[in-house]
């Protein structure tokens, strides 16, 4: 059994690699915050509740040696519901499509029936390498993860395959995380980079949701607010103690103007114009992530945004 700890040595290797990697697991095996552990800074949409993320995000990793393209997946289950299928049907085009597989397991929890469900799935996949990431390694002692990793080595040997590596991490405290980079890394085809330097994803989401609502809001105004609207999306975040089958997404998003007098313009007499606004954007934002959303609107004041480098920063531009 090969287990990873930092002072393993890496094989010198020249040349630049680039492909895709995808991290599969049950719900909440950490998939989404070990995608943005990697990439450095928010891509996916992390929750303490399972089935949030519904498509693949990519977050991109980027090395003077290598790119690295992340695919989240959504979590594979035995599904219940339609949607639960069509699911399980993008991890399997994924599982497919990508050079290297992580299938996460989360050190505090023992091995249980949907774990062995996906790593029978992933048998059946013979040519593409398999890392085992066990995640969550921050909440649990010493002896407690001994047992996962061999129990873990063990699961691949029962079902006839062996896993590329066996990777301890915690990506809310931040350890090994770089460490798996440098394993799967290896594993990459050779080839020149995927994606510009400087980009983090290629699906952001908060972004194409700040879109729908600056085109939702410059509707009717466009003649008098041309370029004066900015929409950045604070928060989304999946409402709590929701049942699975019926989950909530919470948009906090704030519509920037550059002048007072542009206010009421903006909200339309007794808010009218902004309700329109959050209704119609609301409709399109739900078709974009295939999930209901509440979406919590205000209208800010950002003086002269558009010559000011700093508000021009902190709006995204």
């Amino acid at each position: 059994m090969s287990v990873r700890t930092p002072s393993s040595e890496q094989p010198a290797d020249t040349v630049h690699r680039a492909g895709f990697a995808c991290f599969v697991g049950r719900p909440n095996a950490g998939k989404s915050t070990l995608t943005n552990a990697l990439v450095g800074q928010k891509v996916a949409i992390t929750a303490n509740q399972p089935q949030t993320t519904r498509h693949t995000v990519r977050g991109i990793v980027h090395r003077p040696d290598a790119q690295l393209v992340l695919v989240d997946t959504p979590g594979l289950h035995k599904p219940r519901t339609l949607l639960g299928e069509r699911l399980n049907d993008v991890v399997r085009t994924t599982w497919a499509e990508v050079d290297v597989i992580g299938f996460c397991l989360p050190a505090n929890e023992k091995i249980g029936p949907g774990d062995r469900y996906i790593a029978k799935e992933l048998a059946s996949i013979r040519k593409t390498p398999k890392i085992a990431v066990v995640t969550k390694t921050d909440l649990v002692d010493s002896k407690t993860l001994a047992e996962q990793l061999i129990a873990i080595d063990q699961l691949g040997k029962e079902l006839g395959f062996e896993w590329a590596e066996i990777v301890p991490v915690s990506a809310v405290g931040n350890k090994q995380v770089s460490l798996l980079a440098d394993l799967i890394v290896p594993l990459l085809p050779e080839g020149p980079a995927l994606y510009p330097e400087g980009d983090l994803t290629d699906e952001p989401e908060q972004v194409m949701i700040a879109e729908l609502i600056r085109e939702a809001a410059l509707e009717g105004v466009r003649d008098e607010l041309p370029h004066s609207i900015a929409v950045v999306v604070e928060e989304m975040l999946p409402r709590e103690d929701r049942p699975a089958d019926k989950p909530l997404l919470d948009i906090h998003a704030n519509v920037y103007i550059e002048r007072p007098s542009q206010k009421g313009i903006i909200i339309g007499p007794k808010g009218k114009r902004l309700k329109d606004v959050g209704i119609k954007s609301r409709k399109q934002i739900e078709a974009l992530l295939g999930t209901p959303v509440f979406l919590d609107l205000h209208v800010k004041v950002a003086k002269d945004w558009q010559r000011d480098p700093k508000q021009l920063r902190k709006l995204g531009f």
